[in-house]
């Protein structure tokens, strides 16, 4: 079957500090020759984000950047589609986020499945536990060049969820093995995947600066005696940025700290019980916020 490829390589990696995910080592390559490696078979492929050093790509792989710079996933993969239009048409377009280095485990249950299933716009991984994972599908390109026009006669892709963008398309989710959508989003998920980082003296001093901010701030308004999760936080803000709008990270996070001091202050919970429900609350609102595709209510 023959099929393109978009390789989204772009994002801040706020919670690796800055460091370009694809840059980042698995199993003697960079977390992009996986991508590559995994995308191998496309009639073209695109690479969209910023120059990666020491991680030259092949001269026939196109580079493409979403504007403005940072705008979200989604509006990659239209400036992706934009660039392979330079090249030969296809039926079928891979969409891919660098930091799953086991997506290519993934990759022959999805074509098998559209093979199976002719009449579909698309199919979708799902992991295991059943979450689903927009960057790793297969997509008629027909039908992404459509809503990519659609939104930009709209409120266009800046900041928008790819669920939003896929909302209308006729998509078959489809199960993949076990670690195939595992992806890089803080330093945890890559100790967990066996991925090396030789600065690891700098996010060492990274997380001691955040747990030094946050004493100063507990002390600033004289909240001493609690204690503070900061990897939950900042997962529960990951996962607000990638399901509604990167935006929302520090929206969601604000709200769920005033609902637990809310909570703390008419004595319906402990301070760690009162975190802990608004911290889950936030993140279970923002997972089927981005599986709707609609605003809330």
């Amino acid at each position: 079957m023959e099929f393109n490829a978009v390789i989204l390589a772009g994002g801040r990696a706020t919670r690796l500090g800055g460091v370009p995910k694809p840059s980042l080592k698995y199993d003697g390559g960079t977390l992009l020759s996986h991508a590559l490696q995994t995308a191998q078979g496309a009639t073209s492929v695109v690479v969209v984000g910023p120059d990666v050093d020491g991680d030259p790509l092949p001269e026939s792989v196109l580079i493409a950047r979403e504007e403005p710079a940072f705008a979200g996933p989604a509006a990659a993969i239209a400036a992706g589609l934009a660039a392979l239009k330079t090249g030969p048409p296809s039926e079928w377009t891979l969409v891919l986020a660098c930091d799953m280095p086991k997506a290519s485990a993934g990759i022959a249950r999805l074509f098998e499945a559209l093979k199976t299933n002719p009449s579909v716009e698309g199919v979708m991984a799902v992991s295991v536990d059943g979450r689903k994972q927009p960057l790793l599908g297969v997509y008629s390109t027909a039908a992404l060049e459509r809503e990519v026009d659609a939104a930009s006669h709209g409120p266009g892709l800046t900041d928008s969820p790819v669920f939003r963008l896929l909302a209308r398309l006729n998509l078959l989710d489809v199960g993949v093995p076990a670690g195939s959508t595992d992806d890089v989003d803080t330093w945890e998920d890559a100790a967990a995947l066996g991925i090396d980082y030789e600065l690891e003296a700098n996010v060492k001093s990274q997380e001691e600066t955040l747990e030094d901010w946050c004493r100063t701030l507990l002390q600033a308004f004289e909240l001493e005696g609690v204690e503070v999760d900061i990897n939950e936080v900042l997962a529960v803000a990951g996962v607000a940025a990638h399901s509604v709008v990167r935006p929302a990270a520090p929206l969601t996070t604000f709200i769920a700290g005033y609902a637990a001091g809310m909570a703390r202050g008419i004595g319906q919970a402990s301070d760690d019980a009162s975190m802990n429900a608004a911290l889950d609350l936030a993140r279970k609102i923002a997972k089927e916020y981005s599986e709707t595709g609609t605003d809330a209510e």
